[in-house]
């Protein structure tokens, strides 16, 4: 037969139009009430509400990354924590549920290139401190609840130094969406010339000295502190000695404790040769919100204070925090409202991202650092671009998220271009998913093996093929021709589910087939010409075992081709090796179909009859949807127990399209 090169299609309406609707509603809803007012000097540059990358000083000289690039780890005891934070390599290191440490207040030591972050919002340090010594670099710490290790009877801390937090002389730490309480000593301190630090949406609660600054004479800190809560905290919210930069924006300081100390109860204070600048901040029943050394510089605008009492002091020029970063000034009325919902552990931050490619090299890499028998979901965010390899995400590393970064599914392509002929049909694929619940967004997916330019005994050459179950395809395209996607599941019994949407897919023979139970729900399929007049190939070729009564829907969905009017297959049953419990399920429905679809649409398959499956169509419609003899139609009744719903639900309620 004469083979001609396909023509590919990307960037069609529905997932573009889809993907742009998902970014407006996350703009409206994590950044419409992020934007200050004119008079407060918005950022032209509008963040979402919480990103797992660091913002203000800890952005800055390179950046702070923490594990990326390590292997992840899920810990839920001490002597796991500890191993991994002290480690000499990077580690991504998620704490599980709550680590009770002993001795009572003892230190975990955390190296550079470390990040720790809680698992949903339940991860504790209970009775420890996290400590990073002189010269440490490079750590992030995030989503974490540190608590408990307060001593009866030592308010002022002075017989204790059992900290949450500790670092001394250290550069390039991010501290984020954390809840500190009831601790020793101080619940976070930050010593002895650290630079390059962020602080940001954490909670601190319940203590004398809340968060210190300094303990030095040099000149050099550079911190940002941003939406945190200080409630129920004495002193320290926080003190800040000889900071070259201190830069404070829109804390909420309440209920601070009023004990009658005329001094040392207070909110901010810029000490010694500090230079801070305090914008829209929301101060609420506290004593001395903010106050300078007369050695000092503070610079105050925006803020709101109410029920307020004592210093609120204001001198020298400070600097301008927009000359070294942008960010987004909320208006100081909004704090308490966003401080208290944002700050703080949040279930939606404890999953992990990792980088392709500028945390690991290749997208294969980033699968490798998922720990086997992953629980939690992580996120392989790939950066646009054409990666040349192929990729498998075996069965012992579930709950992945392969997501592109890209405007269009178009920009992130993972391509490759081996036929069937050197190594077989599984071996052909370019993608393999083995595991079980992972999801693919805003991807192309291909196989580029030129068909047309070589004569071999196995043309098969398929982008994906998957056999785990729950699988998601959203906003994805699968480019090849004979065999382009392989749904499949682990044996002929077990049923594996499949949910394709707003994707595209291409292919000439048998190029949506296996025995998964596969929706592809409003996608395009292009069936593509190979120069015949009478016979182009076939879109389906499944192969349900015959006692799973769901194999194949495609629903709300457009058939495209280039092929001649009545030159291609709607499907045929395959039968694998000839195993006659292979029995083929399809139903095309509510979905158009272009004039090239055949007035008889299904076909035999290696001496097995199309008659003896289960094809049928429902609602189709088209120049290619004509109804005859050969083209068995679902009744009304059975077609409302083959919907979308049916299809996926399993025995776990299985519902990927309720998301929409």
């Amino acid at each position: 037969m004469t083979h001609l090169h396909s023509k590919r299609l990307s960037g069609l309406g529905p997932g573009r139009v889809l993907a742009t609707v998902v970014g407006l509603l996350a703009a409206l809803v994590l950044g419409a009430s992020g934007e200050a007012d004119a008079s407060a000097g918005p950022s032209p540059v509008a963040a979402p509400r919480w990103t797992d990358q660091p913002h203000g000083f800890a952005s800055l000289a390179g950046g702070t990354t923490g594990g990326a690039g390590g292997k992840v780890v899920t810990v839920s005891d001490q002597a796991s924590l500890a191993r991994y934070a002290a480690a000499e390599e990077p580690y991504v290191i998620r704490v599980s549920g709550a680590i009770a440490v002993e001795p009572f207040g003892s230190d975990i030591v955390v190296t550079s290139d470390k990040t720790i972050i809680g698992v949903g919002d339940t991860g504790e340090i209970v009775h420890g401190e996290l400590h990073l010594n002189p010269g440490t670099s490079n750590v992030i710490i995030r989503n974490l609840t540190i608590r408990d290790s307060y001593v009866e009877g030592d308010w002022d801390g002075k017989t204790t130094d059992f900290d949450a937090i500790q670092m001394d002389t250290v550069d390039h730490v991010w501290i984020d969406h954390n809840r500190f309480t009831h601790m020793g000593d101080g619940l976070l301190d930050i010593r002895k010339d650290s630079r390059y630090i962020t602080v940001s949406y954490n909670q601190f609660t319940s203590h004398n000295k809340a968060f210190g600054i300094g303990w030095t004479t040099n000149v050099l800190t550079e911190i940002t502190i941003d939406h945190n809560w200080f409630t129920g905290t004495k002193q320290r919210n926080p003190s800040a000695d000889n900071c070259a930069y201190a830069h404070l924006y829109n804390n909420y300081l309440s209920a601070q404790v009023a004990d009658g100390d005329p001094t040392w109860t207070y909110g901010n204070w810029s000490r010694g040769r500090t230079r801070m600048v305090i914008e829209n901040s929301y101060y609420d029943g506290v004593q001395h919100p903010y106050q300078a050394d007369a050695t000092a510089e503070l610079v105050q605008r925006g803020s709101i204070l109410k029920h307020t009492t004592g210093r609120t002091d204001a001198w020298g020029t400070a600097f301008d925090p927009r000359d070294f970063y942008a960010y987004r000034l909320d208006p100081a009325a909004a704090v308490p409202a966003l401080v208290t919902r944002f700050s703080g552990p949040r279930k939606q931050i404890g999953g992990v991202t990792l980088r392709v490619p500028a945390d690991y090299a290749t997208v294969q890499a980033a699968v490798d650092a998922v720990p086997d028998g992953n629980t939690v979901p992580v996120t392989i965010a790939v950066a646009p671009g054409t990666y040349r390899a192929k990729v498998l995400i075996p069965a012992s590393k579930p709950n992945i998220v392969l997501q592109g970064t890209g405007q269009d599914r178009s920009d992130t392509v993972i391509v490759y271009d081996t036929p069937a002929a050197y190594g077989g049909s599984t071996g052909s694929a370019t993608v393999r998913i083995a595991a079980n619940d992972v999801t693919a967004r805003n991807l192309t997916f291909s196989n580029d093996f030129d068909e047309a330019a070589v004569e071999l005994n196995g043309e098969q050459a398929l982008a994906m093929k998957t056999t785990g179950d729950r699988i998601v395809f959203e906003d994805t395209a699968f480019l090849g021709n004979q065999d382009t996607l392989m749904t499949d599941s682990p044996k002929l019994t077990t049923v594996s589910r499949v949910y394709v949407r707003d994707s595209y897919i291409e292919g000439d023979v048998d190029f949506v087939y296996g025995r998964a139970t596969t929706v592809i729900e409003r996608s395009v399929i292009k069936a593509l010409s190979r120069g015949s007049a009478t016979n182009n190939g076939y879109i389906t070729a499944a192969s349900t075992w015959t006692g799973n009564p769901y194999g194949f829907l495609i629903t709300d969905s457009r058939i495209v081709s280039d092929a001649p009017a009545g030159s291609f297959h709607l499907g045929r049953p395959w039968h694998p090796g000839g195993e006659p419990e292979a029995v083929a399920q399809v139903l095309i429905r509510d979905t158009k179909l272009p004039a090239a679809i055949k007035a008889s649409p299904w076909t035999d398959m290696s001496g097995f009859s199309w008659r003896d499956a289960r094809f049928t169509e429902y609602r189709n419609y088209g120049p290619g949807a004509e109804v005859t003899a050969d083209r068995p139609q679902m009744s009304e009744a059975d077609a409302r127990t083959h919907t979308v719903a049916d299809y996926l639900r399993g025995t776990d309620d299985w519902a990927p399209h309720a998301r929409h």
